[in-house]
């Protein structure tokens, strides 16, 4: 598949994803200030999940443009529409209904983590209180079927308090921490997907992402 067929279900194109980390690293550290800590954790190569907390609407952005790999991110249909279609498909973005269970969506996920890449994923399933509190079952899923590891990924200041300029963003200039944590892998190793298997794999993802966010706010006084 290419950048420009984005109906294709394979793997959506590295070459997109890191054009938009580029694009991703030239937005948010000129609009913002992000503080970057732990990236180091991030596997330098192979396939690696990145949950993420989701405050704001800036996170996924801010999280292209200041991971250390290209990052292939979940994100609702509804956000392509217009220019923003083929331009979200361009960078390798993956367009999910989150109405239904999405063959297509899931294809392509899973091919990117097939292919060595970075899936990024907001587990809450949308924009909410950003504190992994209630997590949906696609993370486990995905974990268990591809036995890559989750890194999570606390993003920290989106939402405190919105601009002056432009009050649905935060205000410019000011500092967004982004808390990459220590890789982990879930399941038992057999590969189970059944019900049960998901349901404890789901709760152990929340155990460990909802204690790297307190470990993040602390570290970060934030």
């Amino acid at each position: 598949m290419t950048a420009s067929d984005p109906a294709g279900g394979g793997a959506p194109s590295e070459r997109g994803a890191a054009v938009g980390r580029r694009i991703g690293i030239g937005l948010m550290y000129s609009l913002w200030r992000p503080r970057v800590l732990g990236a180091w954790r991030v596997p330098p190569t192979g396939p690696v999940i990145l949950a993420v907390n989701h405050a704001h609407n800036i996170d996924g952005p801010m999280l292209m443009g200041t991971a250390p790999r290209p990052v292939h991110f979940l994100i609702k249909k509804e956000a392509f529409v217009g220019p923003l279609d083929r331009f979200l498909h361009g960078i390798g973005q993956l367009e999910v209904d989150r109405s239904a269970a999405d063959r297509t969506a899931i294809t392509r996920a899973l091919a990117v983590l097939e292919a060595g890449g970075v899936l990024g994923i907001f587990p809450e399933g949308t924009r909410g209180e950003g504190d992994f509190a209630a997590l949906r079952g696609g993370l486990a899923y995905f974990a268990l079927r591809s036995g890559a590891p989750v890194v999570p990924v606390a993003v920290l200041g989106s939402a405190d308090r919105p601009g002056r300029v432009i009050r649905a963003l935060p205000p410019l200039r000011s500092r967004v921490d982004v808390v990459f944590g220590d890789p982990f892998t879930v399941g038992d190793g057999s590969g189970r997907r059944t019900r049960t298997a998901l349901d404890e794999a789901t709760v152990r993802l929340q155990e460990r992402l909802a204690g790297h966010l307190t470990e993040a706010r602390r570290f970060t006084g934030r």
